[in-house]
């Protein structure tokens, strides 16, 4: 199996940046957001997102890790934090590879049971193989990608890269 690397290091970073900006951009009236990143890649993204945020701009961030059984997405999300610590806030989900939209549907179905001010999505590659009619308001890149094509991200001490299999 050929690892046809998609985004280096840098790369990466890179989209880091401009996600946490336009997250600023998006949320520049409210004093604290919430970063909920979806348990393992998702969430090391949304800390990587949020580190950014706090040194861009003046937002308090409140990083928030969601648990989905993504073999059964049925089963009960869970999250890190208590609904009355971000409810009534802006919320970003976060996730690594959006790619049929099925983690991302369930995660966004947990957070409308709380009143939020405002809900957006990121993800650093969206892959277009949607079964849900589910978007990413902010994302690193678009991918075209068969099938039978996998998208891994690998986040590892200084040295991150996504890839395509």
């Amino acid at each position: 199996m050929s690892k046809n690397i998609i985004l280096n290091n840098q790369e990466i970073e890179h989209k880091i940046l401009r996600i946490a900006y336009q997250i600023y951009e998006t949320f520049v009236d409210e004093e604290e957001i919430v970063i909920a990143g979806i348990a393992k890649n998702g969430y090391v993204f949304a800390e990587k997102i949020a580190q950014k945020v706090t040194q861009i701009s003046p937002l308090k961030v409140a990083l928030c890790e969601v648990f989905i059984d993504k073999q059964n997405p049925h089963n009960e999300v869970t999250t890190s934090l208590g609904k009355n610590q971000y409810e009534n806030k802006g919320l970003v989900l976060v996730d690594d590879v959006l790619n049929s939209g099925t983690t991302l549907a369930y995660g966004v179905k947990h957070f409308l049971d709380v009143p939020l001010k405002k809900f957006k999505t990121a993800v650093l590659v969206d892959r277009n193989h949607k079964k849900y009619p589910v978007k990413a308001d902010f994302k690193g890149i678009s991918l075209s990608t068969s099938l039978q094509e996998h998208v891994q991200v690998v986040f590892e001490a200084k040295e991150d890269y996504a890839y395509l299999s």
